[in-house]
């Protein structure tokens, strides 16, 4: 089909072309059999590259509206994908905090409250040995007191 239409706008061309290089000439005087085969031939192709050239042109016109085209295509698709996704994470969310929720109240009892979380401890000094720390339990350990030391006084002599 681009090339039907490609070779009618050639002929199209070349017929303007002749007829302008026609009339500018019988202005000028009268013209020969010669002459007006060469200015057909020179039409001619003449036409054939400004048609390929047309044809290119449009090419270049119609090819950003494809690659916009592709662009919303693709935005489409991710869009799809990341609401299927968002979908899946919040059912998996939903079903870890009702699987969360069982387990807790299946394993404390009513009477108990529920446990609070403990406070990160003190770091210990590092003068103890580490034998001491590994080898005793953290519930039989108990957090030594904050020594508090004077500071010294100073005078102004």
């Amino acid at each position: 089909m681009a090339n039907k239409t490609l070779k009618t706008k050639q002929k199209s061309l070349a017929s303007e072309i002749i007829g302008s290089i026609e009339t500018k000439l019988s202005e000028a005087g009268a013209a020969t059999k010669k002459m007006k085969k060469s200015i057909e031939k020179s039409a001619d192709k003449l036409a054939k590259k400004l048609a390929k050239l047309m044809h290119k042109a449009e090419k270049k016109s119609a090819k950003p509206v494809k690659t916009a085209e592709k662009k919303a295509k693709k935005e489409e698709a991710k869009l799809k994908k990341n609401t299927a996704k968002a979908e899946k994470n919040a059912r998996r969310a939903a079903n870890a905090a009702s699987s969360a929720a069982k387990t807790a109240t299946e394993s404390t009892p009513a009477s108990t409250p529920a446990s609070k979380a403990t406070p990160a401890r003190a770091k210990t000094t590092a003068s103890k040995p580490a034998a001491t720390r590994s080898s005793t339990s953290r519930t039989a350990r108990k957090p030594a007191p904050a020594e508090t030391t004077p500071e010294p006084e100073t005078t102004n002599a």
